[in-house]
């Protein structure tokens, strides 16, 4: 597994700092600062990034793709903390090398529209784009996002009074995500596999959606009463819920995205991945107050319209998603069928590259 799905649990960890952060103001700030604080706080990333780039090193990695090593190889020494003449080094230098030849062979001058094509007019990689779309607007479709921007006025539609309260039960619910997040890819990621974390988790947030949208139909809230045991019940399914999706869609999408397709195309299939995903975010997002007063009372019906969505795509990844657990990216072309051009690359001898990076230096001197 790379380090592509730690960006959902460092997502996850942003936003329940926020929850927090909102809370917080609530309890001990007054008007207009408990506006204006929340707000300031989230320029300061923006600002810690702003002065890294100017202290950080260029990539030794970008350096060496522009062919100049001598810059490359020094900005190893100062990460390192070793002299250029160490074999560690030299090692990392000729692994830098040898991964930009290869690198080089597969896209060679391919142009973005070329890729494209590739992308979609050769059965073996346009059933991956698609697989990765679908993934991701499933995502988005179990309704996380839409839960994620509204949890305050959620938890009140549930029967929770007092802003106090709702924006407590906000900030568990961040922390009940980012700890799931955090044992799945520790613990599970790599044990249980891809397409079973994906199948138990779509089953199981189906099963808690239809329990709170039919707390929300039989028995909904009323204005003044304490939350009933139902209520109670319905509030633990949308915890439930977080970790569930925590422990399958929100990570594993992310990981699937990302090793299913051929190298030559990888960086492009992220791209359109993330792109759908924060698409349908929007989509949802925006969907939701509209859902909330057309749904049924207090919108209950939009949970049964995201846990049917979950059974859905507990179907799709039964039948088009294969598990890829303990295969290499390289055996993804296997799995999916190697495309010719593939085949054709990988069969080329590798004429007139030198052994070393150290070779091509000595050859360039004489």
């Amino acid at each position: 597994m790379d380090s592509t799905p730690f960006y959902q649990l460092f997502n996850v960890f942003g936003i329940m700092l926020a929850f927090w952060v909102n809370y917080g103001c609530l309890l001990h700030v007054s008007a207009p600062a408990i506006y204006i604080i929340p707000l300031t706080l989230q320029a300061l990333p923006a600002v810690f990034l702003m002065v890294g780039m100017f202290i950080s090193p260029e990539s030794p990695r970008w350096c060496a793709r522009r062919d100049d090593w001598d810059r490359a190889t020094k900005v190893l020494v100062k990460l390192r903390g070793l002299p250029a003449d160490s074999e560690y080094v030299q090692n990392e230098i000729q692994e830098m090398a040898d991964q930009l030849e290869h690198e080089r062979r597969l896209t060679g001058d391919a142009t973005f529209k070329t890729l494209l094509r590739e992308m979609w007019t050769i059965p073996g990689n346009r059933n991956r784009a698609v697989i990765s779309i679908l993934l991701m607007i499933f995502q988005q479709m179990t309704g996380v996002n839409a839960i994620n921007y509204y949890a305050p006025q959620i938890f009140t539609n549930l029967g929770m009074t007092g802003n106090d309260s709702s924006l407590f039960a906000t900030g568990v619910y961040g922390v009940v995500k980012t700890a799931a997040c955090a044992v799945f890819l520790v613990f599970v990621a790599d044990s249980l596999g891809r397409r079973w974390s994906l199948l138990w988790t779509a089953a199981a947030q189906g099963i808690f959606l239809y329990i709170v949208g039919i707390y929300g139909r039989v028995q909904p809230p009323i204005a003044g009463q304490p939350v009933t045991a139902f209520g109670y019940v319905a509030i633990t399914c949308i915890y439930l819920w977080a970790a569930s999706f925590q422990f399958g869609w929100g990570p594993v999408c992310w990981i699937l995205v990302s090793e299913i397709p051929t190298a030559r195309l990888r960086a492009m299939n992220v791209a359109i991945g993330a792109a759908t995903q924060w698409l349908f975010n929007f989509v949802c997002a925006r969907s939701v107050l509209t859902m909330q007063t057309t749904m049924g009372k207090a919108g209950y019906g939009m949970f049964f319209m995201f846990g049917t969505f979950c059974f859905i795509m507990g179907i799709f990844v039964w039948f088009f998603v294969p598990e890829t657990k303990g295969l290499s990216l390289e055996h993804m072309d296997d799995l999916f069928g190697v495309t010719e051009l593939v085949k054709k690359v990988e069969a080329e001898p590798e004429l007139g590259h030198p052994d070393s990076i150290r070779e091509e230096r000595a050859d360039i001197k004489s």
